[in-house]
């Protein structure tokens, strides 16, 4: 089977670089970020798909081109028990443009390399699977699958799946007794399979003070701002310490980010400030548990200054881990040694993918791809040679 998998992919290779490059110059970028969401990518994407059985799940956005977030899913094996390999259509803005070396969306191909935005993040994802999927169809004629194999390209996961994974889990397209793989995160060896993610808070802080003369100062909400991060961020670290060697870095982190626009003026002191914290947190400790402590940290502020201090959780996300010796894991190493000759291992990262939904839906999912690892930043690439082999390791899953 390796040599015929080999053989139908690099048989693709052409085709495929040609896609890669179509699709970053489909723009996708969410309404959340001022874009027009995905509708055009998505078409495009199902115009490559007439050979299986696709249907659209459109999720209802009026921001959006179209007034819809789309879901392609496309059944390429039909089985009891379905492998689903999920990417997703959506790209986060370019930023600043003078960082860039090429236009963001307009795809230049050179020394191996596919520069857009969106070349890795999720591009290449998209491009593999499609393409297994078709050596898939080739490859049942002579082998018989162990389980169904399909391809699912879904909206809105950058900015929270809301349109995307959520929306398409609450309308079954999904079963809890079928494995998913989520080519979202991933090393240059090919050798990490995440299978656990660090619970993720997000936090807002409007901490108050009183406006006044800098020559005059009164209570000085960019001082008491930086007081209580400082200490928030000391007894999080403190309470929350345990480590866990399945992640990299092994250990919780809570990160002052984002901090809002204040005053105009250097002779103005600042009567609010507005602070963000990033926190990625190891999956044995309860997210309820950390925001009671920043409350805790919240009400000695309040309760010295005489002035408010408001929290906000912006976003709360956490799931199971996707056990060791599950089936997916199992499978996708057995893939991989066969067609990379590379022994992987399980590992846990901080970063969030749309896994996290389908862990917590019960369905056992694992993340694996061969990344670069320069998603979001300027002058991202894939390099094609990931992107076919990707694609081989996607194309003996279902039969091995």
């Amino acid at each position: 089977m390796k040599e015929l998998v080999e053989k139908l992919c690099e048989g693709y290779r052409r085709e495929m670089i040609e896609v890669a490059c179509k699709l970053i110059e489909l723009k996708a970028i969410s309404p959340d970020y001022g874009g027009e969401g995905e509708l055009d990518k998505a078409e495009y994407v199902e115009s490559l798909l007439s050979e299986f059985e696709v249907k659209r799940y459109d999720a209802k956005d009026d921001r959006a081109k179209g007034g819809v977030r789309p879901n392609v899913v496309a059944e390429v094996v039909e089985g009891e028990r379905m492998l689903w390999i999920v990417s997703h259509l959506d790209v986060v803005p370019e930023g600043d443009v003078s960082l860039w070396e090429t236009p963001p969306f307009k795809a230049v191909v050179r020394d191996g390399r596919i520069y857009g935005r969106g070349a890795e993040d999720n591009n290449q994802a998209v491009v593999s699977s499609i393409f297994a999927g078709k050596v898939v169809k080739e490859l049942v004629r002579k082998f018989e699958p162990k389980v169904g194999f399909g391809l699912v390209f879904v909206s809105d996961e950058e900015t929270g799946s809301n349109y995307g994974i959520k929306y398409l889990l609450n309308k079954g397209v999904f079963d809890k007794n079928d494995i998913v793989v989520v080519p979202d995160a991933g090393n240059e060896r090919g050798d990490e399979i995440e299978i656990a993610e660090k619970s993720i808070l997000w936090l807002r802080f409007r901490v108050h003070g009183i406006q006044s003369h800098a020559s005059t100062p009164k209570l000085n909400a960019n001082r008491r701002a930086m007081e209580f991060l400082l200490e928030l961020d000391k007894i999080l670290h403190e309470r929350f310490k345990a480590e866990n060697e399945l992640f990299s870095p092994p250990y919780s982190t809570f990160e002052p980010t984002k901090r809002e626009k204040n005053v105009d003026n250097v002779n103005t002191i600042p009567g609010l400030d507005v602070s963000y914290m990033d926190c990625r947190i190891l999956p044995e400790y309860d997210l309820e548990e950390v925001v009671k402590v920043v409350r805790d940290v919240r009400d000695r502020f309040v309760e010295r200054d005489k002035k408010p201090i408001e929290i906000e959780v912006l976003q709360a996300n956490s799931s199971p881990p996707t056990p060791e010796n599950s089936e997916v894991v199992e499978r996708l190493k057995r893939a991989i040694r066969l067609m990379r000759n590379v022994n992987a291992r399980p590992v846990g990262i901080g970063g969030n993918t749309c896994a996290s939904f389908f862990r917590q839906f019960g369905i056992h999912t694992a993340v694996w791809a061969t990344f670069v690892g320069n998603a979001h930043k300027p002058n991202e690439f894939c390099l094609i040679e990931n992107m076919v082999n990707d694609a081989k390791v996607f194309a003996v899953l279902p039969f091995i």
